[in-house]
């Protein structure tokens, strides 16, 4: 019977935290450029294992386009902004292994997946179309409960814009959205 309760809240504490949920990343201006990277990590027990988008790097998502992450594989053949290859880390001084969109432990159920979610971005908008920075429109921008980084979840670079990180549950599925205007 215990062996059968430690299992039951083994489950329950790896579904909780299931990478399942979706981000997306609305970039509603019409003058820049989001380019950045994406980061999922445990929120509990340590932090690790952490990933972040690998390749491309950084990922693209023009002005006026949103970008949609259903979780690790299958954004690979949905997203407008698709990421090829993940960066995970286990542990503290560990080095990034690179993961391919479609490797085992990146798919639904598999054990990364189980035990990360969408965490936070590091981006530089750009002047739309080219490849200059507007230099005060950046940052880290995260989700404000993820004890692992101490990262805000606004930031305002008026008169360039503003970013804002988020999560709305509905119908059981966790949505993360980094919506940039």
């Amino acid at each position: 019977m215990k062996k059968f309760l430690l299992l039951l809240g083994l489950c329950s504490v790896s579904s909780a935290y299931a990478q399942g949920g979706v981000l997306i990343i609305q970039n509603l201006t019409t003058n820049y450029d989001y380019r950045g990277t994406i980061f999922a990590n445990n929120f509990v027990g340590g932090c690790y294992p952490i990933v972040t988008s690998n390749v491309p790097d950084p990922i693209l998502v023009p002005a006026g386009v949103t970008a949609k992450y259903e979780n690790y594989k299958d954004q690979f053949l949905t997203s407008a902004s698709p990421v090829s290859n993940w960066n995970v880390l286990l542990g503290a001084g560990s080095s990034p292994i690179p993961r391919p969109y479609n490797h085992l432990s990146l798919a639904p159920g598999g054990v990364i997946s189980n035990n990360t979610k969408w965490s936070m971005s590091k981006f530089q908008m750009f002047h739309a179309g080219t490849m200059t920075p507007e230099t005060y429109f950046n940052g880290n921008i995260g989700d404000a409960a993820n004890t692992c980084v101490s990262n805000p979840d606004y930031i305002d670079a008026t008169p360039w814009g503003s970013a804002k990180w988020f999560t709305i549950t509905s119908g059981g599925t966790v949505y993360t959205y980094l919506v940039i205007q």
